[in-house]
């Protein structure tokens, strides 16, 4: 079986595999994996292990280091800091790999591990691979005892070092992907931080840069993170920007990867917004920009009107940088709010991708908008289907039947998509077309045929 999902493993923390056992054989199997692949016989494999907010974090940072450690790698441990920062600070220490403790948007109750490679990126297929093959073997032992995680040599025992100053180290990085012509001295921008991994580096990029801000949600205490807040909840931040009557607003996730935007009008400019602006208006023209099956199609029409290539990637940040790759280019997200810019980042970073949008604005002299006129979004409906266990709608015939009705329903003027989740039991139904009430009728009553078929 396979352990990880789109995004690294993730599930409800003190259930498999999310407990404390599980993660202990995570981290010494993926210590191994690093063992063999080290071809530096004068130093042992490291890695860097950050985390977000969230209480079960401490545990799962524990385990994992323990595991590390008795496979004979040694662990930089960073603390609460963006998912960004942990791939940003494995390339800074020459680390061999980097581990991201969080469950990104998902409520407090979930966590989830991920990897970096070396090079700051997402580990490579081969890399899952190898990890997930000896996870399923230590875990399938009958025995159960230590004998499946055998250490040959207590003197080859890993160290442990907690870097305290991580923080400032990815701050000046985020500053330094800022044009060093401009400042942000004439705006007020709102940070809503989703009680995450943010909390503290975000506000201070900006302060930094010489913006008032005014940060909301960053006082984490362990069980808020994501709590109707950030960039799955964008209400209070677009209430929050008219209130202070802020030139910009800015939401973050969890754990610093995704990022939403709200205009000086309370409107809120999402992923697909934010690509549209980088793209068409940033210093350097686009060449091409991926977004993914979720990207709504108008953002496809507005690109073509601006002469761009678009293509679409799978859902999840790791096709999208694929595509960037395989074409050449250097921008893509999707609409939930990763960004990546590749000429600043070797990841989906929010605080990175919302400092080149403020740059434009700065550079232009022009509010956000201005900056997104030209883009119009399809009326898009998208429902979210809950289920008991995960399962695949399209193995179900009267699911397809009405699936494929839609479509043609759809045909030439929107269009459908199913997904199923990668990362929990859900489906999700999206329905675009230039028809608002059909939208979301025909979206409402495909996720109900979905909830009734599948429970």
């Amino acid at each position: 079986m396979s352990y990880f999902g789109t995004d690294g493993i993730r599930g409800k923390f003190g259930e498999l595999p999310i407990t404390p056992d599980f993660i202990l054989k995570l981290g010494y199997v993926t210590g191994q994996v690093l063992i063999e692949a080290n071809e530096n016989s004068t130093r042992k494999p490291s890695v860097v292990i950050g985390k977000d907010t969230r209480l079960s974090g401490y545990v799962i940072e524990g385990a994992l280091q323990a595991g590390f450690n008795g496979a004979g790698v040694d662990v930089y441990m960073l603390g609460p800091l963006p998912t960004p920062a942990i791939a940003h600070l494995t390339r800074s220490f020459n680390a061999d790999a980097g581990v991201v403790i969080s469950a990104s948007h998902n409520p407090y109750y979930d966590n989830g591990i991920k990897f970096f490679s070396g090079s700051g990126k997402k580990i490579s297929d081969e890399m899952q691979i190898a990890i997930n093959d000896r996870l399923t073997a230590i875990m399938s032992d009958a025995n159960g005892n230590n004998a499946t995680m055998p250490i040959l040599d207590p003197a080859n025992l890993g160290k442990n070092r907690r870097i305290d100053d991580a923080k400032g180290r990815y701050i000046e990085f985020c500053k330094g992907s800022f044009p060093y012509q401009y400042d942000l001295n004439h705006l007020t921008v709102v940070v809503d931080c989703a009680n995450g991994a943010g909390y503290s580096v975000a506000p201070r990029v900006m302060r930094e840069l010489g913006a008032n801000v005014i940060a909301i949600n960053n006082t984490p205490d362990g069980i808020n993170i994501n709590a109707e807040c950030g960039s799955t909840h964008p209400e209070g931040l677009q209430k929050a920007v008219l209130e202070h009557e802020a030139d910009v607003g800015i939401a973050l996730d969890g754990d610093g990867d995704r990022i939403v935007m709200v205009d000086e009008t309370g409107k809120l400019v999402d992923g697909d917004g934010i690509l549209y602006v980088l793209a068409t208006q940033g210093l350097t023209k686009a060449k091409g920009v991926v977004g993914t099956l979720m990207s709504n199609m108008g953002l496809e029409l507005a690109l073509k009107e601006a002469d761009i290539d678009f293509t679409r990637a799978k859902v999840g940040d790791r096709y999208v940088m694929q595509d960037l790759e395989a074409n050449g280019w250097i921008l893509g997200g999707e609409p939930s709010g990763h960004i990546l810019c590749l000429d600043k980042s070797r990841t989906g970073d929010a605080i990175i991708a919302g400092l080149q949008v403020l740059a434009v604005m700065q550079a232009q002299g022009r509010a956000l908008s201005e900056l997104v006129e030209g883009f119009d979004v399809l009326p898009q409906k998208l429902v979210n289907v809950r289920l008991s266990q995960m399962q695949d709608p399209y193995k179900h015939g009267e699911l397809v039947a009405a699936f494929d009705k839609a479509q043609t329903t759809l045909e030439g003027r929107g269009r459908l998509l199913i997904r199923q989740s990668g990362t929990e039991p859900m489906i999700r139904v999206m329905v675009e077309s230039d028809d608002e009430i059909e939208c979301d009728v025909m979206a409402n009553d495909l996720a109900d045929l979905i909830k009734s078929v599948l429970g």
